[in-house]
C-alpha cells in the first residue's frame, strides 16, 4: 500500500548516480519512494523498493525478466533495478515502449507520478529530470543516461485523444536528447493518424 513504509539497506543508501537521499536505517513510505524514482529518478528509491518486494535486488532482477517475459519484452534481460550498467542489462526500444503502454493503461491511478515537476524529500527538492515533462511537452516517463548509451528517454503525451510513446537513445547531450525528443513527438503527431 502506499501508505506503507519500508526500510533502507546500506546498499541502496550507498547506491551510486541519481538519488532521492533515503537515509541509511530509516523507514521510507512506499508512495514517496515511487515518486523518488520517478521524478528524481532515485536508484536508492529503486534499491529499496527491490529489496523489500523480493528480498534482494538480485532476486527482483530475476521477477523483473519473468514479468517482462509474460508483457511480451523479446529483446531485455534486466540484472539490477536501476539501469545500472552491466554487460548483461539491456532492453530494445520496442520494449522500452512496450513497458511505457502497459504503465500508462495497466496502471493509470498511478500514472499521475510521471507529470509531477518535482518532488521534495528529505528537505531536498528535485525537479523532474525529464525535459519534456518540465516543458509541458508529455506527461511522463523517463530519462535515462549511460556512457555506452548515451542520453536515452521514453515520453508519452496525449493530444486531442491520441497517445504518443516516444523512445529514443544515444543523443550525446542532456540538450540534445530534450531538443530531439520535442522534436519527434510534434514530428510524430504530424506525421501518423490511428
Amino acid at each position: 500500500k502506499l501508505a506503507d513504509t519500508l526500510p533502507v539497506s546500506e546498499k541502496a543508501w550507498r547506491m551510486g548516480g541519481s538519488k532521492m537521499f533515503v537515509q541509511i536505517g530509516s523507514m521510507v513510505p512506499v508512495e514517496d519512494l515511487i515518486r523518488g524514482m520517478i521524478v528524481d529518478s532515485g536508484n536508492d528509491a529503486c534499491i529499496v523498493l527491490a529489496e523489500s518486494i523480493s528480498g534482494s535486488e538480485e532476486q527482483f532482477a530475476e521477477l523483473m525478466n519473468q514479468t517482462g517475459q509474460k508483457l511480451g519484452l523479446t529483446h531485455s534481460n534486466f540484472r539490477n533495478s536501476t539501469g545500472w550498467p552491466d554487460a548483461d542489462h539491456h532492453m530494445s526500444c520496442r520494449d522500452i515502449a512496450t513497458l511505457a503502454w502497459h504503465i500508462i493503461h495497466d496502471f493509470p491511478q498511478y500514472y499521475h507520478y510521471d507529470s509531477e515537476k518535482t518532488f521534495k524529500y528529505n528537505n531536498i527538492e528535485q525537479g523532474n529530470r525529464n525535459p519534456l515533462v518540465q516543458h509541458g511537452t508529455a506527461d511522463g516517463l523517463k530519462t535515462g543516461h549511460t556512457d555506452a548509451g548515451g542520453y536515452g528517454l521514453v515520453a508519452s503525451t496525449l493530444r486531442n485523444g491520441r497517445r504518443v510513446i516516444l523512445v529514443l537513445n544515444g543523443m550525446a547531450s542532456m540538450r540534445e536528447r530534450s531538443e530531439e525528443g520535442e522534436r519527434l513527438i510534434d514530428w510524430a503527431f504530424a506525421n501518423f493518424e490511428d
